[in-house]
């Protein structure tokens, strides 16, 4: 899903844990309609603005220690899931492993959820409290990987027509071995758990060709019900932030993503007597040019941005014959549904317009899976950002909105949300030219996932209040 270029913060080093190389195997794999434009530009990270750290407690003390017993564990269920990448809707032998484990942990253990994807709940032993959501995707993208590892991915499967890898390259297996983590620490501490905590492990967030994306259909399912979640925690690792290091934001944090397709239709001719046809080529052309206006004159960027953009452009089969048709694939950006609304509502009225003008007829279709945008609820991130400051002081950082998109706002726009990047770049290598994720070299370090363990169990400590 994501790249982010940002100013980092320096001086932090972590120490790697050895794990021996686990197996590797070779799985089907089966067509899925990722969407892999969701990479995004710049967001400049601002250290030095941190809240004041909240209180330590003794159980802190007590979780850090149960994590790092489990950090070897950790690496190595992220090594296989890695070793044995799964496509969306396809995870079974990750949902499989995750179920194993947390059945063996004591949760209740609901599979099948949006087809792979599975509902866990552990109920406290600490006496009333909060139900604590904490989701991790599962799925992998069509990509050949070019890291030189004991565990990289050997695992081939067809897609658009073509053979190609299947690699974990946006960190999803970190996600999940980090969750599989963080759900054996907690049980492990049960007795001491005010309220109830539920896990999501959700397929399919990278986009399949299907009704909806995973969390969509996993809410659709069921899957936010009984318990009932008052808060929902995510994390994505990122290889534009340093290793020891978060970046958060309060608000709007991710773009919402719009997929739409413009059919222009004109009237076929040859191409040396125009003036017997209605060339959509130039239609669509004019089109093409009047939609930057959309953002650079009609939207105040300054208050909220927005990328409206063509990426395909399609018509004709001979060089001397005008079509009857061409056809234009673009996405949209936004960051609010106001927004949202008026600039879809606008691409379609400039289209039209211009269309007839020039004696053709312009179509245009938005794809009903499009992700909403990622909005940190405001209270939440107040409350959570002091739990990180005194996790990692000022290396937990805030960071500006991302032109890149996640169906965690499916969750996040049910219940309060908070959702924050993990940075997995080690010591000696620049964030900002790492290979970002989705990158065939896209390269974890491991030392990362305990970020992202230690945020996770003390932001449940915190939430519910366990002593």
């Amino acid at each position: 899903m994501l790249r982010i270029g940002l100013r980092t913060a320096r001086g932090f080093r972590a120490e790697s844990v050895p794990v021996e190389p686990v197996r590797r195997a070779l799985l089907k794999g089966a067509c899925a309609c990722a969407g892999l434009a969701f990479l995004p530009r710049a967001a400049a990270a601002q250290a030095g603005d941190s809240p004041a750290p909240a209180p330590a407690r003794p159980v802190h003390d007590v979780l850090d220690a149960a994590a790092r017993e489990v950090e070897a564990a950790m690496i190595a269920w992220r090594r296989d899931i890695h070793a044995n990448p799964e496509l969306g809707d396809e995870e079974h032998r990750t949902a499989a492993l995750v179920a194993k484990h947390l059945r063996g942990l004591g949760y209740e253990v609901r599979e099948g959820v949006a087809r792979t994807g599975i509902v866990a709940v552990l109920k406290g032993g600490g006496g009333p409290g909060p139900v604590v959501a904490l989701r991790a995707d599962m799925d992998a993208l069509p990509v050949t990987e070019e890291v030189d590892l004991p565990f990289a991915s050997k695992v081939r499967t067809e897609w658009g027509g073509q053979q190609v890898g299947v690699m974990h390259a946006c960190g999803h297996d970190c996600h999940v071995a980090i969750l599989m983590a963080a759900a054996q620490v907690l049980a492990g501490q049960r007795a001491r758990l005010p309220g109830t905590v539920k896990l999501l492990f959700q397929p399919a967030e990278e986009g399949v060709p299907r009704d909806a994306a995973g969390a969509r259909l996993m809410v659709e399912e069921g899957a936010l019900g009984d318990p009932r979640p008052d808060l929902v925690f995510g994390l994505h690792v990122i290889s534009a932030l340093p290793t020891g290091t978060i970046g958060y934001r309060p608000g709007p944090t991710l773009a919402a993503s719009d997929r739409f397709t413009l059919r222009v239709t004109g009237r076929q001719t040859h191409g040396a007597m125009p003036w017997n046809g209605v060339d959509p080529i130039v239609i669509g052309s004019a089109i093409v040019t009047a939609l930057q206006t959309v953002v650079s004159r009609e939207t105040d960027i300054v208050r909220s941005p927005a990328v409206l953009s063509v990426g395909i452009f399609r018509g004709g089969v001979r060089n001397n014959i005008i079509p009857q048709t061409a056809e234009l694939e673009g996405t949209l950006r936004t960051f609010g549904e106001a927004q949202r609304a008026r600039i879809r509502r606008r691409v379609g009225e400039i289209a039209e317009s211009i269309a007839s003008g020039m004696n053709g007829k312009a179509e245009i279709a938005w794809d009903r899976n499009g992700y909403p945008p990622v909005e940190n609820d405001a209270g939440l991130t107040a409350r959570s950002a002091p739990t990180l400051a005194r996790l990692l002081g000022d290396k937990a950082m805030r960071i500006d909105p991302v032109m890149a998109s996640e169906d965690f706002s499916y969750f996040s726009r049910e219940v309060p949300g908070f959702y924050y990047f993990v940075g997995i770049t080690p010591p000696g290598t620049d964030p900002a030219t790492a290979a970002p994720n989705h990158s065939p070299r896209f390269r974890v370090d491991e030392a990362g996932l305990m970020t992202g363990l230690r945020a996770t169990l003390h932001l449940v400590a915190d939430a519910t209040g366990m002593a």
